[in-house]
Order: C-alpha cells, then structure tokens, then sequence
C-alpha cells in the first residue's frame, strides 16, 4: 500500500482483503457442515461451543489478512488477541458466528470481519454461505448485500415492527439477561426473532428484513463488522439509553432510526426478572 493512496482507496483494498477473507472461511464451513459431531467442545459455560470448523475457518482468514497485512493487529473469538494491540488497525473476526446453530445444522451462521481505524469501525464484512449472502460496507462508501446497495426499513412505528436479538451464554447464571425485555418487546411489536447470530441480526436490520436488534452479554467480534454495516445503510447504533455505543460494554440498540427512541425509552423501563 502507497503513501500517496486517497483514505478511501485503502477502504476499499481493505474492503476486498476482508471479503476474500470471509468468502474462503465460507468454502470451509460449507465443507465442514453436518460433519463436526465428533468435534465438538465447550468453552467454559453452557453452550458456548466450538468446532473444528470455527478453527479451520478462523485460521484462513488469519492466514489471508496477515499475508496482506502483517502490521495489523487481530481481535479473534478463537485465537484472541494477536500482534501489536497498540496497532491504529484492528480486525476484529468471528470465524463463526452461530456455532450452536452449526453445531445443529440449523441454517443460521455466517463469517464476521470487522476493521477497527483508531478504534472507529471502518470495515464490515459478513458472509452467510448457506444462503450465499455477501454483506459488505466501507464508511462513506455505502452498504451491500451481494453487491447491491441495502438500506434500513422506514418503519417508524413500534408497534408495526420486527425485532430481533440474542440471548447472552452466562443467562442461566446471571439476572443481567434480557428474558423480561424479550417479553416485554414482544407484546409492543409484531414479534421478537432470536436467530442466533449477532452477525446475521444486525445484516438483516441493515437490509430492511427486521427493523432493529439489541442485545446484551456481546463480544466486539460479534458486533464488529454489523456495526458499520448497519451505519452505512442509515441505521442508527447507540448504547441502551440513547447514548454513544461502546463496544466494550457488550450492549447494542440497533435500529432503523425511526423507531430508536421509543424503543431505548421502553428497554430503559424494564424490570429485570427476579433470580431464581
């Protein structure tokens, strides 16, 4: 990569290097399908799985983003952290996002590379290969799904919409869940889904299929390439109380925009449920 490269240029270079990445993590998963029951294991809590084609997947696009860039620091669900952390440039990547999903044979997984510049997202990248879905954004350069420009729902109601989100794997052990939100959301909309993939959520409000997401319990790969995905197709991304999403802080409210405020003003006046 030249110095005398515009910003924008080097967003898209970065914007194929990813999908590169995650179009061969996809081959992987494809082959592997239906052929890991043997090779399953947990991570330490209830149902937070891991197969060996979250290894395969996550050591190709390992291999890919350091063979183009090898300064750049990685966040990865399976490996961690690796390289120079202090790095302005950080990938942030979920081999598989929906591993028990996979595990299942239940077609709702994909491949999530995100770009950190300075701790901004810049890149998003998700890949569902069951449906052969490519979602791709650049800041300021738009959003795609199979390379065609996607943009939020206008649904501008919360009682004409549809939200979706995930249930975090510590919810048995903990009272900071989102059971009592999930209830209480659902009775004020056309319905709540719970795909199972953060990745595949935050796609699906970005392309007008739902109409916003949150959830709690997040790591930032989950989220990493959603983030600007949805941002480029003019949704609005923040904390639960309207304020600025950190992604450390495991929480997301994504949303169309239309119906942000009314929907952190009701997940602002939930009750959580009591412990058992």
């Amino acid at each position: 990569m030249t110095n005398d490269q515009s910003p924008m240029t080097n967003l898209q270079i970065f914007l194929d290097i990813a999908t590169e990445a995650a179009l061969a993590a996809g081959v992987i998963l494809q082959d592997f399908l239906g052929k890991v029951e043997d090779a399953i294991t947990e991570k330490g809590r209830p149902g937070d799985l891991v197969t060996a084609a979250d290894k395969a997947s996550e050591k190709v696009i390992l291999e890919i983003l350091r063979r183009h860039f090898p300064q750049h620091s990685i966040l990865a669900e399976e490996s961690g952290k690796l390289g120079n952390q202090d790095n302005e440039y950080l990938w942030a990547i979920d081999p598989l996002d929906g591993t028990t999903n996979y595990a299942h044979q239940y077609p709702c997984f994909a491949v999530s590379i995100g770009l950190f510049i300075n701790g901004v997202p810049q890149i998003g990248v998700i890949y569902d290969p069951f449906r052969d879905e490519l979602f791709r954004a650049a800041a300021g350069l738009g959003a795609t799904r199979n390379r065609r420009p996607i943009k939020v729902s206008q649904t501008a109601e919360l009682n004409k919409s549809l939200l979706t989100t995930g249930f975090a794997y510590d919810r048995r052990e903990t009272a900071d869940n989102n059971y009592a939100e999930f209830c209480h959301l659902t009775h004020l909309t056309q319905g709540v889904r719970r795909g199972g993939s953060a990745a595949l959520d935050l796609a699906y409000v970005a392309c007008g299929r739902v109409d916003a997401y949150w959830e709690r319990g997040i790591a930032p790969w989950d989220v990493a390439a959603g983030v600007i995905l949805l941002q480029e197709a003019g949704g609005k991304v923040t904390a639960y109380d309207g304020t600025t999403f950190k992604i450390e802080s495991g929480r997301i409210l994504a949303t169309n925009g239309y119906i942000h405020n009314s929907l952190s003003q009701e997940l602002m006046q939930v009750t959580p449920l009591p412990d058992r």
